[in-house]
Protein backbone atom coordinates (compact mmCIF):
# COMPACT_ATOMS: atom_id res chain seq x y z
CA UNK A 1 0.00 0.00 0.00
CA UNK A 2 3.08 2.73 0.97
CA UNK A 3 4.21 1.69 -2.80
CA UNK A 4 1.08 2.35 -4.22
CA UNK A 5 0.85 6.12 -2.88
CA UNK A 6 4.37 6.81 -3.64
CA UNK A 7 3.43 5.73 -7.49
CA UNK A 8 0.01 8.00 -6.92
CA UNK A 9 2.40 10.65 -5.52
CA UNK A 10 4.79 10.31 -8.21
CA UNK A 11 2.37 9.68 -11.10
CA UNK A 12 0.77 13.10 -10.07
CA UNK A 13 3.74 15.50 -9.19
CA UNK A 14 4.95 14.21 -12.79
CA UNK A 15 2.05 15.06 -14.90
CA UNK A 16 1.28 18.67 -12.62
CA UNK A 17 4.56 19.47 -13.05
CA UNK A 18 5.19 19.34 -16.42
CA UNK A 19 5.74 22.58 -18.56
CA UNK A 20 2.98 21.43 -21.56
CA UNK A 21 0.00 20.62 -19.07
CA UNK A 22 1.11 23.80 -17.21
CA UNK A 23 0.49 25.80 -20.32
CA UNK A 24 -2.83 24.15 -21.94
CA UNK A 25 -4.09 23.95 -18.09
CA UNK A 26 -4.19 27.83 -18.36
CA UNK A 27 -3.94 28.62 -21.97
CA UNK A 28 -7.25 25.93 -22.76
CA UNK A 29 -10.06 28.30 -20.97
CA UNK A 30 -8.17 31.35 -22.49
CA UNK A 31 -8.95 29.87 -25.78
CA UNK A 32 -12.77 28.50 -25.18
CA UNK A 33 -13.49 31.69 -23.71
CA UNK A 34 -11.82 33.56 -26.89
CA UNK A 35 -13.86 31.35 -28.91
CA UNK A 36 -17.31 31.97 -26.99
CA UNK A 37 -16.58 35.73 -27.55
CA UNK A 38 -15.21 35.88 -30.62
CA UNK A 39 -19.09 33.33 -31.81
CA UNK A 40 -20.85 35.89 -30.03
CA UNK A 41 -19.56 38.63 -31.66
CA UNK A 42 -19.27 37.56 -35.19
CA UNK A 43 -23.14 36.28 -35.15
CA UNK A 44 -24.05 39.93 -33.97
CA UNK A 45 -21.92 41.36 -36.18
CA UNK A 46 -23.86 39.44 -38.89
CA UNK A 47 -27.23 40.55 -37.63
CA UNK A 48 -26.92 43.78 -38.10
CA UNK A 49 -25.95 43.26 -42.22
CA UNK A 50 -28.87 44.64 -44.04
CA UNK A 51 -29.90 42.57 -46.62
CA UNK A 52 -31.09 44.69 -49.70
CA UNK A 53 -33.72 42.73 -52.25
CA UNK A 54 -35.20 43.82 -55.16
CA UNK A 55 -38.75 42.83 -55.73
CA UNK A 56 -39.67 42.90 -59.69
CA UNK A 57 -43.39 41.86 -59.33
CA UNK A 58 -45.24 41.93 -62.63
CA UNK A 59 -48.66 40.95 -61.26
CA UNK A 60 -48.61 44.36 -58.69
CA UNK A 61 -50.03 42.18 -55.99
CA UNK A 62 -47.21 41.50 -53.64
CA UNK A 63 -44.70 44.04 -53.75
CA UNK A 64 -46.57 46.22 -50.61
CA UNK A 65 -46.73 42.94 -48.31
CA UNK A 66 -42.95 42.81 -48.73
CA UNK A 67 -42.19 44.97 -45.50
CA UNK A 68 -38.49 45.85 -44.36
CA UNK A 69 -37.02 45.40 -41.05
CA UNK A 70 -33.18 46.04 -39.91
CA UNK A 71 -32.09 42.70 -41.43
CA UNK A 72 -34.06 42.87 -44.74
CA UNK A 73 -35.04 45.84 -47.05
CA UNK A 74 -37.26 45.58 -50.35
CA UNK A 75 -37.28 47.48 -52.86
CA UNK A 76 -39.56 48.16 -55.51
CA UNK A 77 -38.27 47.28 -59.32
CA UNK A 78 -41.60 46.31 -60.55
CA UNK A 79 -42.30 49.05 -63.31
CA UNK A 80 -39.24 48.20 -65.21
CA UNK A 81 -38.33 44.99 -67.15
CA UNK A 82 -36.86 41.81 -65.59
CA UNK A 83 -33.36 41.37 -67.57
CA UNK A 84 -33.05 45.89 -66.85
CA UNK A 85 -33.73 44.94 -63.05
CA UNK A 86 -31.08 42.09 -62.83
CA UNK A 87 -28.87 44.31 -64.15
CA UNK A 88 -29.61 47.13 -60.93
CA UNK A 89 -29.29 44.00 -58.85
CA UNK A 90 -25.86 43.46 -60.03
CA UNK A 91 -24.33 46.95 -60.35
CA UNK A 92 -25.43 48.03 -56.44
CA UNK A 93 -25.10 44.08 -55.20
CA UNK A 94 -28.05 43.87 -53.94
CA UNK A 95 -28.56 40.82 -51.68
CA UNK A 96 -31.19 39.23 -54.58
CA UNK A 97 -33.99 40.01 -57.16
CA UNK A 98 -37.40 38.17 -56.29
CA UNK A 99 -39.45 37.86 -59.74
CA UNK A 100 -43.34 37.29 -59.46
CA UNK A 101 -45.11 36.53 -62.58
CA UNK A 102 -48.31 37.64 -64.08
CA UNK A 103 -50.87 35.66 -62.52
CA UNK A 104 -52.51 33.08 -63.91
CA UNK A 105 -55.83 31.76 -63.33
CA UNK A 106 -55.97 28.53 -61.29
CA UNK A 107 -52.19 28.24 -61.66
CA UNK A 108 -49.68 29.13 -58.88
CA UNK A 109 -46.92 31.25 -60.16
CA UNK A 110 -43.93 30.22 -60.95
CA UNK A 111 -41.96 32.52 -58.79
CA UNK A 112 -37.95 32.88 -59.00
CA UNK A 113 -34.98 34.42 -56.75
CA UNK A 114 -32.27 35.90 -58.62
CA UNK A 115 -29.01 35.72 -56.58
CA UNK A 116 -25.09 35.60 -56.66
CA UNK A 117 -25.03 32.83 -53.80
CA UNK A 118 -28.21 30.83 -52.48
CA UNK A 119 -30.11 32.24 -49.96
CA UNK A 120 -30.74 31.80 -46.27
CA UNK A 121 -33.44 28.94 -45.84
CA UNK A 122 -35.02 31.09 -43.40
CA UNK A 123 -35.69 34.03 -45.53
CA UNK A 124 -37.06 31.97 -48.19
CA UNK A 125 -39.91 30.48 -46.45
CA UNK A 126 -40.46 33.80 -44.80
CA UNK A 127 -41.41 35.02 -48.55
CA UNK A 128 -43.13 31.74 -49.28
CA UNK A 129 -45.46 32.38 -46.71
CA UNK A 130 -45.96 35.63 -47.20
CA UNK A 131 -46.55 34.92 -51.04
CA UNK A 132 -48.71 31.77 -49.57
CA UNK A 133 -51.02 33.55 -47.71
CA UNK A 134 -51.98 36.53 -49.96
CA UNK A 135 -52.83 34.11 -52.71
CA UNK A 136 -55.05 31.89 -50.56
CA UNK A 137 -56.88 35.14 -49.27
CA UNK A 138 -57.39 36.07 -53.22
CA UNK A 139 -59.05 32.29 -53.39
CA UNK A 140 -60.98 32.70 -50.23
CA UNK A 141 -62.26 36.31 -51.43
CA UNK A 142 -63.07 35.02 -55.28
CA UNK A 143 -65.11 32.12 -53.60
CA UNK A 144 -67.40 35.00 -51.62
CA UNK A 145 -65.66 33.59 -48.42
CA UNK A 146 -65.54 36.28 -45.95
CA UNK A 147 -61.81 36.69 -44.62
CA UNK A 148 -62.77 38.30 -41.41
CA UNK A 149 -65.20 35.68 -40.48
CA UNK A 150 -62.04 33.19 -41.10
CA UNK A 151 -60.01 35.75 -38.93
CA UNK A 152 -62.35 35.64 -36.24
CA UNK A 153 -62.86 32.05 -36.27
CA UNK A 154 -59.48 30.97 -35.51
CA UNK A 155 -58.53 29.24 -32.13
CA UNK A 156 -55.29 28.75 -30.57
CA UNK A 157 -54.93 25.46 -27.98
CA UNK A 158 -52.23 25.63 -25.46
CA UNK A 159 -52.02 22.13 -24.45
CA UNK A 160 -51.05 22.42 -20.28
CA UNK A 161 -48.61 19.22 -19.51
CA UNK A 162 -48.12 17.90 -16.14
CA UNK A 163 -48.08 13.89 -14.39
CA UNK A 164 -50.83 12.19 -11.92
CA UNK A 165 -49.88 14.22 -8.98
CA UNK A 166 -50.53 17.32 -10.80
CA UNK A 167 -47.00 18.78 -11.19
CA UNK A 168 -46.87 20.63 -14.34
CA UNK A 169 -43.54 20.98 -17.02
CA UNK A 170 -43.68 22.84 -19.64
CA UNK A 171 -43.25 21.70 -23.62
CA UNK A 172 -39.28 21.97 -23.67
CA UNK A 173 -38.85 20.25 -20.75
CA UNK A 174 -37.57 16.98 -22.80
CA UNK A 175 -34.86 19.67 -24.77
CA UNK A 176 -34.03 20.54 -20.85
CA UNK A 177 -33.41 17.19 -19.79
CA UNK A 178 -31.51 16.24 -23.08
CA UNK A 179 -29.21 19.28 -22.71
CA UNK A 180 -28.39 18.33 -18.88
CA UNK A 181 -28.02 14.92 -19.58
CA UNK A 182 -25.83 14.94 -22.69
CA UNK A 183 -23.74 17.62 -21.28
CA UNK A 184 -23.06 15.26 -18.41
CA UNK A 185 -22.37 12.47 -20.98
CA UNK A 186 -20.31 14.13 -23.61
CA UNK A 187 -18.11 15.55 -20.94
CA UNK A 188 -17.57 12.67 -19.39
CA UNK A 189 -16.50 10.56 -22.58
CA UNK A 190 -13.92 13.64 -23.50
CA UNK A 191 -12.37 12.84 -20.16
CA UNK A 192 -12.08 9.30 -20.26
CA UNK A 193 -10.60 9.36 -23.89
CA UNK A 194 -8.27 12.55 -22.79
CA UNK A 195 -6.68 11.24 -19.57
CA UNK A 196 -7.00 7.64 -20.68
CA UNK A 197 -4.78 8.14 -23.62
CA UNK A 198 -2.38 10.19 -21.14
CA UNK A 199 -2.59 7.09 -18.98
CA UNK A 200 -1.25 4.82 -22.23
CA UNK A 201 1.48 7.57 -23.08
CA UNK A 202 3.12 7.37 -19.45
CA UNK A 203 3.48 3.52 -19.92
CA UNK A 204 4.63 3.84 -23.20
CA UNK A 205 7.43 6.33 -22.49
CA UNK A 206 8.35 4.48 -19.22
CA UNK A 207 8.63 1.41 -21.05
CA UNK A 208 10.58 3.01 -24.31
CA UNK A 209 13.20 4.46 -21.99
CA UNK A 210 13.61 1.14 -19.99
CA UNK A 211 12.69 2.72 -16.88
CA UNK A 212 10.22 0.21 -16.13
CA UNK A 213 12.55 -2.53 -15.48
CA UNK A 214 13.87 -0.61 -12.70
CA UNK A 215 10.10 0.44 -10.91
CA UNK A 216 9.16 -3.25 -11.61
CA UNK A 217 12.00 -4.72 -9.46
CA UNK A 218 10.74 -3.24 -6.56
CA UNK A 219 6.87 -2.63 -7.04
CA UNK A 220 4.27 -5.18 -7.99
CA UNK A 221 2.89 -4.90 -12.18
CA UNK A 222 -1.18 -4.20 -10.39
CA UNK A 223 0.32 -1.32 -7.83
CA UNK A 224 1.87 0.33 -10.80
CA UNK A 225 -0.73 0.14 -13.43
CA UNK A 226 -3.10 1.16 -10.88
CA UNK A 227 -0.80 4.30 -9.53
CA UNK A 228 -0.45 5.21 -12.64
CA UNK A 229 -4.46 5.34 -13.42
CA UNK A 230 -4.70 7.28 -10.08
CA UNK A 231 -2.04 9.94 -9.92
CA UNK A 232 -3.16 10.74 -13.91
CA UNK A 233 -7.08 11.08 -12.66
CA UNK A 234 -6.16 13.37 -9.77
CA UNK A 235 -3.80 15.16 -12.06
CA UNK A 236 -7.36 14.85 -14.55
CA UNK A 237 -9.13 16.35 -11.89
CA UNK A 238 -6.71 18.75 -10.33
CA UNK A 239 -6.75 20.43 -14.64
CA UNK A 240 -10.74 19.96 -14.94
CA UNK A 241 -11.57 22.28 -11.72
CA UNK A 242 -8.81 24.96 -12.70
CA UNK A 243 -10.34 24.95 -16.14
CA UNK A 244 -13.83 25.38 -14.72
CA UNK A 245 -12.93 28.18 -11.98
CA UNK A 246 -10.81 30.41 -14.53
CA UNK A 247 -12.89 30.05 -17.65
CA UNK A 248 -16.47 31.03 -15.65
CA UNK A 249 -13.97 34.00 -13.99
CA UNK A 250 -12.60 34.86 -17.67
CA UNK A 251 -15.81 34.24 -19.35
CA UNK A 252 -18.17 36.49 -16.35
CA UNK A 253 -15.42 39.56 -16.77
CA UNK A 254 -14.76 39.86 -20.43
CA UNK A 255 -18.77 39.68 -20.65
CA UNK A 256 -19.22 42.49 -18.19
CA UNK A 257 -16.25 44.64 -19.51
CA UNK A 258 -17.17 44.18 -23.51
CA UNK A 259 -21.08 44.53 -22.12
CA UNK A 260 -22.05 41.87 -24.49
CA UNK A 261 -24.62 39.26 -23.69
CA UNK A 262 -26.45 36.20 -25.00
CA UNK A 263 -29.33 38.42 -25.19
CA UNK A 264 -28.25 40.71 -27.77
CA UNK A 265 -27.63 37.71 -30.18
CA UNK A 266 -30.11 37.88 -32.81
CA UNK A 267 -31.25 35.43 -35.66
CA UNK A 268 -32.95 31.93 -35.27
CA UNK A 269 -32.56 31.24 -31.80
CA UNK A 270 -33.44 34.78 -30.58
CA UNK A 271 -36.91 34.39 -32.89
CA UNK A 272 -37.53 30.83 -31.27
CA UNK A 273 -37.02 32.24 -27.54
CA UNK A 274 -39.43 35.30 -28.48
CA UNK A 275 -42.17 32.84 -29.56
CA UNK A 276 -42.16 31.79 -25.87
CA UNK A 277 -44.49 33.11 -23.45
CA UNK A 278 -43.80 34.38 -20.56
CA UNK A 279 -46.01 31.74 -18.70
CA UNK A 280 -43.78 29.43 -20.44
CA UNK A 281 -40.57 30.92 -19.45
CA UNK A 282 -41.65 30.31 -16.06
CA UNK A 283 -42.23 27.20 -16.18
CA UNK A 284 -39.36 26.18 -18.32
CA UNK A 285 -37.55 28.13 -15.13
CA UNK A 286 -39.13 25.57 -13.03
CA UNK A 287 -38.41 22.54 -15.28
CA UNK A 288 -34.67 23.46 -14.32
CA UNK A 289 -35.21 23.77 -10.78
CA UNK A 290 -36.92 20.01 -10.95
CA UNK A 291 -34.37 18.24 -12.02
CA UNK A 292 -32.36 15.86 -9.71
CA UNK A 293 -29.33 17.88 -10.05
CA UNK A 294 -28.01 16.44 -6.74
CA UNK A 295 -28.47 12.99 -7.90
CA UNK A 296 -26.80 13.79 -11.32
CA UNK A 297 -24.19 15.09 -10.13
CA UNK A 298 -23.58 12.12 -7.48
CA UNK A 299 -24.30 9.98 -10.44
CA UNK A 300 -21.83 11.97 -12.29
CA UNK A 301 -18.95 11.62 -10.08
CA UNK A 302 -19.78 7.57 -9.35
CA UNK A 303 -19.97 7.08 -13.17
CA UNK A 304 -16.82 9.18 -13.80
CA UNK A 305 -14.68 7.21 -11.10
CA UNK A 306 -16.20 3.80 -12.40
CA UNK A 307 -15.77 4.50 -16.27
CA UNK A 308 -11.94 6.25 -16.08
CA UNK A 309 -11.04 3.42 -13.97
CA UNK A 310 -12.92 0.81 -16.56
CA UNK A 311 -10.97 2.83 -20.01
CA UNK A 312 -7.93 3.26 -17.89
CA UNK A 313 -7.34 -0.11 -17.27
CA UNK A 314 -7.40 -1.03 -20.89
CA UNK A 315 -5.52 1.76 -21.88
CA UNK A 316 -2.74 0.68 -19.60
CA UNK A 317 -3.03 -2.30 -20.95
CA UNK A 318 -2.77 -0.99 -24.30
CA UNK A 319 0.28 0.47 -23.45
CA UNK A 320 2.54 -2.00 -21.79
CA UNK A 321 1.75 -4.58 -24.64
CA UNK A 322 3.11 -2.19 -27.64
CA UNK A 323 6.18 -0.42 -27.63
CA UNK A 324 5.25 3.02 -29.26
CA UNK A 325 1.89 4.83 -29.76
CA UNK A 326 1.56 3.84 -33.68
CA UNK A 327 1.09 0.40 -32.97
CA UNK A 328 -1.87 1.09 -30.56
CA UNK A 329 -4.13 1.83 -33.45
CA UNK A 330 -5.22 -1.85 -34.32
CA UNK A 331 -6.35 -2.23 -30.46
CA UNK A 332 -8.16 1.06 -30.25
CA UNK A 333 -11.26 0.70 -32.46
CA UNK A 334 -12.33 -1.54 -29.79
CA UNK A 335 -12.34 1.03 -27.13
CA UNK A 336 -13.46 3.82 -28.74
CA UNK A 337 -16.32 2.00 -30.22
CA UNK A 338 -18.25 1.39 -27.10
CA UNK A 339 -18.15 5.45 -26.23
CA UNK A 340 -18.95 6.27 -29.27
CA UNK A 341 -22.02 4.25 -29.73
CA UNK A 342 -23.27 5.60 -26.07
CA UNK A 343 -23.36 8.84 -26.93
CA UNK A 344 -25.09 7.71 -30.33
CA UNK A 345 -27.78 5.80 -28.26
CA UNK A 346 -27.90 8.67 -26.05
CA UNK A 347 -28.81 11.55 -28.20
CA UNK A 348 -31.27 9.16 -30.25
CA UNK A 349 -32.80 6.43 -28.45
CA UNK A 350 -32.67 7.88 -24.84
CA UNK A 351 -33.99 11.14 -26.08
CA UNK A 352 -37.08 9.40 -28.30
CA UNK A 353 -37.17 6.60 -25.38
CA UNK A 354 -35.56 6.72 -21.71
CA UNK A 355 -37.22 4.30 -20.51
CA UNK A 356 -37.56 1.37 -23.44
CA UNK A 357 -35.85 -1.19 -23.83
CA UNK A 358 -32.54 -0.08 -25.73
CA UNK A 359 -32.51 2.94 -23.30
CA UNK A 360 -32.47 0.56 -20.70
CA UNK A 361 -29.91 -2.16 -21.56
CA UNK A 362 -27.22 -0.16 -22.74
CA UNK A 363 -27.68 1.68 -19.46
CA UNK A 364 -26.54 -1.64 -17.50
CA UNK A 365 -23.69 -2.48 -20.45
CA UNK A 366 -20.52 -1.67 -18.43
CA UNK A 367 -18.58 0.20 -21.61
CA UNK A 368 -21.85 1.82 -22.48
CA UNK A 369 -23.84 2.25 -18.97
CA UNK A 370 -21.38 5.56 -17.56
CA UNK A 371 -22.93 7.72 -20.39
CA UNK A 372 -26.60 6.75 -21.74
CA UNK A 373 -27.16 5.80 -17.64
CA UNK A 374 -26.38 10.12 -17.30
CA UNK A 375 -28.38 11.04 -20.11
CA UNK A 376 -31.35 8.48 -18.93
CA UNK A 377 -31.16 10.17 -15.26
CA UNK A 378 -32.49 13.35 -16.09
CA UNK A 379 -35.98 11.66 -17.53
CA UNK A 380 -36.37 9.97 -14.12
CA UNK A 381 -34.88 6.66 -13.46
CA UNK A 382 -35.56 4.29 -10.46
CA UNK A 383 -32.80 4.03 -7.92
CA UNK A 384 -32.45 0.32 -7.99
CA UNK A 385 -32.15 0.79 -12.14
CA UNK A 386 -29.16 2.76 -11.35
CA UNK A 387 -28.25 0.85 -8.33
CA UNK A 388 -27.96 -2.78 -10.68
CA UNK A 389 -25.85 -0.47 -13.00
CA UNK A 390 -23.22 0.70 -10.47
CA UNK A 391 -23.05 -2.79 -9.52
CA UNK A 392 -22.28 -4.40 -12.34
CA UNK A 393 -20.12 -1.56 -13.63
CA UNK A 394 -17.72 -1.69 -10.65
CA UNK A 395 -17.77 -5.73 -10.58
CA UNK A 396 -16.56 -5.57 -14.38
CA UNK A 397 -14.04 -3.11 -13.43
CA UNK A 398 -12.80 -5.22 -10.76
CA UNK A 399 -12.65 -8.18 -13.99
CA UNK A 400 -11.69 -6.06 -16.76
CA UNK A 401 -8.29 -4.21 -13.79
CA UNK A 402 -7.58 -8.27 -13.10
CA UNK A 403 -7.36 -9.20 -17.06
CA UNK A 404 -5.55 -5.60 -17.58
CA UNK A 405 -2.78 -6.30 -14.84
CA UNK A 406 -1.75 -9.77 -16.60
CA UNK A 407 -1.73 -8.65 -19.95
CA UNK A 408 0.61 -5.61 -18.19
CA UNK A 409 2.57 -7.57 -16.14
CA UNK A 410 4.00 -9.38 -19.30
CA UNK A 411 3.60 -7.07 -21.74
CA UNK A 412 6.11 -4.03 -19.83
CA UNK A 413 9.20 -6.28 -19.89
CA UNK A 414 8.23 -7.70 -23.82
CA UNK A 415 10.30 -5.27 -26.45
CA UNK A 416 10.36 -5.43 -30.17
CA UNK A 417 7.76 -7.81 -31.50
CA UNK A 418 4.10 -5.89 -32.27
CA UNK A 419 1.64 -8.23 -30.66
CA UNK A 420 -1.75 -9.15 -31.76
CA UNK A 421 -4.80 -10.27 -29.70
CA UNK A 422 -3.60 -14.39 -29.99
CA UNK A 423 -0.51 -12.55 -28.18
CA UNK A 424 -2.54 -10.84 -25.06
CA UNK A 425 -4.61 -14.56 -25.27
CA UNK A 426 -1.00 -16.22 -24.57
CA UNK A 427 -0.24 -13.36 -21.43
CA UNK A 428 -3.23 -13.96 -19.79
CA UNK A 429 -2.27 -17.99 -19.08
CA UNK A 430 1.12 -16.73 -18.23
Amino acid sequence: MRNLKLIIRREYLARVKNKAFIVMTFLSPLILVGMIVLIAYLVNLNSEEQHVIGVNDESGIFVEDFDSSKDVKFIDLSNIELEAAKTIVKEKEYYGLLHIPQLQENKVPEIEFFAKEAPAFGFLSEIEKTIAEKLTNRQLLARGIDLEVIASSRAKVDIGIQNFSGEKTSKMSTYVKMFFGGAAGYLLMMFIIIYGNMVMRSVIEEKTNRIIEIIISSVKPIHLMLGKILGTSLAGITQFLIWVILGGVMLTVITAISGMSMAELHGPQQQAMEQISDNELQQLVIDIANLPMLLLLVSFLVYFIGGYFLYSAIYAAIGAAVDNETDTQQFMLPVILPLMLGIYVGFFAVIENPHGVVSTVFSMIPLTSPIVMLMRIPFGVAWWEIAISIAILFLTIAGVVWVAAKIYRVGILMYGKKPGYKDLYKWLKY
